[in-house]
């Protein structure tokens, strides 16, 4: 899909393929992926693109506020997914790494409150919750017996 001169211009970007490829994997993705995993991506569409250059522009994506970055509790890799107006948590299989967006936050209450308790000035928080998915449940209650 490539985008109009505007969506980039405003913000002080050129326009490329290798921004708009990189862009339409995470558009189509509900899920934060590595820069490796949207390296995959754009390979499986027979794009031609380094990994240097994706992590290049998922940098810059951070730096405009296009792309959110975390680092994954269980890989310790860092994941990326679109920006978001109001944040989410995730939900992270331990055997598969399969991972859930969630919806809403359970936690802007309890921030208030420990603002309130502790005068701290909360800028933000991240919530992954593990578990076993319902492919890889049957499995792990296999091995505990």
């Amino acid at each position: 899909m490539q985008r109009s001169e505007n969506f980039f211009a405003h913000l002080g970007m050129k326009n490329t393929q290798g921004r708009n490829h990189l862009l339409d994997v995470l558009e189509k993705t509900e899920i934060p992926l590595t820069a490796e995993d949207i390296y995959l991506k754009l390979k499986e569409k027979s794009i031609e693109i380094n990994l240097s250059t994706v992590y290049r522009i998922l940098d810059l994506f951070v730096a405009k506020g296009i792309v959110s970055k975390s680092t994954s509790s269980i890989s310790n890799k860092s994941q990326f997914e679109l920006a978001k107006k109001e944040h989410s948590h995730h939900l992270v299989c331990i055997q598969c790494k399969k991972t859930l967006t969630l919806a809403g936050c359970p936690l802007k209450c309890y921030e208030k409150k420990l603002k309130n308790k502790t005068q701290y000035d909360i800028t933000g928080h991240k919530l992954e919750i593990f578990g076993y998915c319902p492919d890889c449940k049957f499995f792990a209650n296999k091995q505990e017996e």
